[in-house]
């Protein structure tokens, strides 16, 4: 069951805080008007993950969860201590009493690794959630953005982004990326959260939604 520990120590130590990918619709394509084509670069993921509105959802879903990583880490915590005892004292101890021990200590594995399993899967559920509210209004930024601007294309070039086109080279003048983040920024009112010990993570593979 060592696996399992580790798991559980894993999640308990700082969990997991990727969103789970998902692909979403692609944009509505449209008819790029006559002349030269503009084209621009765009971290995707990256823009959502850095503005304002996704950093305060993010550390307020590190605030809400703390109490059951600090239960993960007990029990954790507990789980390795039962297994010191039992390899100290195994040799003292009858057949019984060491296969008594140690189902008590595989059944606590499991009910941890239940525990860790159920609460990955709510976090992941409302990092989700949070990427796709704040996703879908970035995008809107970005179609005004490249209208005003007059760019023809935007490629996305996260470099998750499984189905993307590949971008081998781009000039530095041609990513928006921060444009985006501080247009965004400034349009939905959100201050900067204040620093956090750990950082937001990349959120996971996604497109914009359709519009």
């Amino acid at each position: 069951m060592k696996r399992s520990l580790v798991l559980i120590v894993t999640l308990a130590s700082g969990m997991v805080l990727s969103a789970a990918a998902q692909t979403s619709p692609a944009p509505a394509v449209q008819a790029a008007p006559a002349g030269p084509a503009k084209v621009a670069v765009i971290e995707f993921q990256a823009a959502v993950g850095q503005t304002n509105e996704f950093q305060r959802s993010f550390t307020d879903l590190q605030k809400k969860y703390e109490p059951k990583r600090n239960e993960l880490k007990t029990q954790a915590d507990e789980i390795d201590s039962l297994e010191k005892q039992l390899q100290a004292q195994g040799d003292k101890l009858s057949d019984a009493e060491r296969a008594s021990r140690a189902k008590v200590i595989d059944d606590k594995k499991k009910q941890a690794q239940r525990f860790a399993e159920d609460a990955q899967n709510d976090l992941q559920g409302e990092m989700q959630e949070a990427y796709n509210g704040v996703a879908s209004k970035v995008y809107d930024v970005l179609a005004s953005y490249a209208q005003t601007q007059g760019f023809t294309l935007v490629v996305d070039g996260s470099s998750s982004q499984q189905q993307a086109p590949v971008v081998l080279y781009a000039s530095p003048s041609t990513d928006i990326t921060k444009a985006v983040i501080d247009a965004y920024n400034v349009k939905s009112g959100v201050p900067a959260p204040p620093p956090q010990p750990t950082a937001a993570p990349k959120p996971a593979a996604q497109s914009p939604a359709t519009h």
